[in-house]
């Protein structure tokens, strides 16, 4: 669904790891490619890991971290696509098990029940990657039809990549 403007709408979810504060790079292309951008944060990435108040310039929209009251109206329409970057070890594990404790990751859940496309751009360290836990959620996120592109090494975060994982948006 397209939001005001027309636009096909982008939820870009972010998590608490040390890359997060280059994700003005993920927004900035997502909107010359033609999309409009809202921002979810895990509660831990509203904690200094990125700056809100950038992200939201670059938006025009509230970053959100919380879940809305019954009352309150929905701050976003809801998205064509979803990317989930940076995508940690803690987010992709609750996320693959279904637990819904924070509003990042109850909207990932509810994404991949609708059938919207979802990229992730994980960055999970070398012992956590390691761990048998996370290669069962990427297995069984990527068996669902999410998509995993690369988290990045020595040279860089690959922001942009992720943009190029999602079908070109709808118009």
């Amino acid at each position: 669904m397209t939001d005001r403007t027309g636009k096909p709408f982008l939820y870009v979810v972010v998590c608490a790891a040390g890359i997060a504060d280059g994700v003005g790079t993920l927004i900035a292309a997502a909107r010359d490619r033609g999309w409009e951008v809202g921002v979810i944060a895990t509660p831990a990435a509203t904690n200094g890991f990125f700056d809100l108040a950038a992200a939201e310039r670059l938006t025009g929209r509230t970053v959100r971290s919380a879940w809305r009251t019954p009352r309150d109206p929905r701050p976003f329409p809801p998205p064509d696509a979803v990317v989930v970057a940076p995508a940690t070890f803690n987010t992709v594990n609750k996320w693959a098990a279904g637990i819904a404790d924070t509003l990042a990751v109850g909207t990932l859940c509810e994404a991949l029940g609708l059938g919207v496309p979802i990229v992730v751009l994980p960055r999970v360290g070398e012992a956590l990657a390691a761990h048998p836990a996370y290669g069962e959620s990427v297995a069984r996120l990527t068996a669902l039809g999410v998509r995993f592109g690369e988290g990045g090494g020595d040279g860089g975060f690959p922001w942009e990549s992720a943009l190029d994982l999602l079908e070109p948006p709808p118009r």
